[in-house]
């Protein structure tokens, strides 16, 4: 069997702080990553969970309803709106906090190597979610439209505020990409059906929005793309019946970009441990680095190996990582499943 080569955090990572995130990732995993992540800890913990409560204080933005929707440490999850009689293109959005929070992470990061407990030639990895994710968890009906190129310019100037302040050659940025896969498929979540808010085929909207943010960062700094199919209490919002619809998505950006990938990241459900599963990789555009999600922990090392096997019949190179981040897994399982990806990858 193919022991596959390196591994990759894919984000989230359920330490109360990035230093005990990074210092631990360093010690178990050393010489198995390319670059790491700062957890997203803090009020990042839930993914995009804390962005209402940032753009609901813009002028111009309500939240939807007279009652907070009380969510995990102390968020409000009610959606938004445009206020009546408001041009959206005249909103100006606060800080997203996605800058803020790499910055001050790097700043442990360097403190960290600088004692040696991160080895040199490490990447500092900043994952941000697609403004798809926001305006299409948050938003509804014709606000869609009108808020998401804010949105975008927003987000934008956050990866701008984060290329200057974190030297390139440390920097390394992930685009997690959720929602889309579940506008393609045509999931729902909590019945209502994922769907895109402009005209034409929303696959060719979806991959002309992912090229434009793979092509924001810099040609010396990394640039990852994770594709999901989110997290809900540990189980996808649709279960992917093969990696056909990963591969079809992932070849179109890879070839609408302006720059090369320098990763990319698939999911693979705890079930799948067949060859039908992987076969489409077969038709996977090649990328510098591939990661497949197959490091689960209900079912650790073993689990791993069986579908590694599986996926080495098709696809010979590939490095291990979780299906999505583990910042909501139990607690006390983290070291658990950092120490899988280390017993079922080689180091790089």
């Amino acid at each position: 069997m193919t022991q596959p080569q390196g591994a990759l955090l894919v984000g989230s990572v359920n330490y109360d702080d990035a230093e005990t995130t990074i210092r631990t990732a360093a010690a178990l995993l050393s010489g198995h990553l390319k670059r790491i992540p700062d957890g997203e800890v803090g009020k990042r913990f839930h993914w995009i969970m804390f962005q209402p409560d940032v753009l609901g204080q813009a002028e111009g933005i309500e939240r939807v309803g007279d009652e907070p929707i009380p969510f995990k440490a102390g968020l409000d999850a009610r959606p938004l709106r445009i206020a009546d009689g408001v041009d959206a293109a005249s909103i100006v959005l606060p800080p997203l906090g996605y800058a803020d929070a790499a910055i001050e992470s790097y700043r442990v990061f360097t403190r960290l190597r600088d004692e040696g407990a991160v080895p040199d030639g490490i990447r500092f990895q900043v994952s941000l979610p697609t403004p798809v994710a926001i305006v299409a968890s948050f938003f509804s009906g014709d606000d869609r439209a009108a808020i998401a190129p804010v949105y975008t310019a927003t987000m934008k100037a956050e990866l701008e505020a984060i290329l200057d302040a974190i030297p390139h050659e440390d920097l390394a940025v992930q685009w997690d990409v959720a929602n889309e896969m579940g506008i393609i498929e045509r999931a729902a979540i909590h019945g209502a059906p994922m769907q895109a808010w402009w005209d034409g085929d929303p696959f060719d909207g979806l991959v002309a929005r992912l090229v434009e943010l793979v092509d924001a960062v810099p040609a010396d700094v990394e640039a990852g793309v994770h594709l999901c199919y989110g997290d809900i209490a540990e189980h996808h919002f649709l279960e992917p019946a093969d990696t056909s619809v990963l591969v079809r998505f992932a070849n179109a950006v890879i070839a609408g970009a302006s720059r090369p990938l320098s990763w990319l990241h698939l999911p693979v459900p705890i079930e799948r441990d067949d060859a039908d599963y992987f076969s489409a990789l077969s038709e996977l555009t090649p990328v510098a680095e591939l990661y497949l999600g197959l490091v689960h922990r209900e079912d650790g090392v073993e689990g791993a190996q069986r579908r590694i096997a599986a996926a080495s019949a098709v696809v010979p190179t590939f490095g291990v990582a979780t299906e999505c981040g583990i910042g909501r897994a139990p607690e006390g399982t983290t070291e658990g499943i950092l120490r899988t990806h280390a017993e079922v990858a080689a180091g790089w």
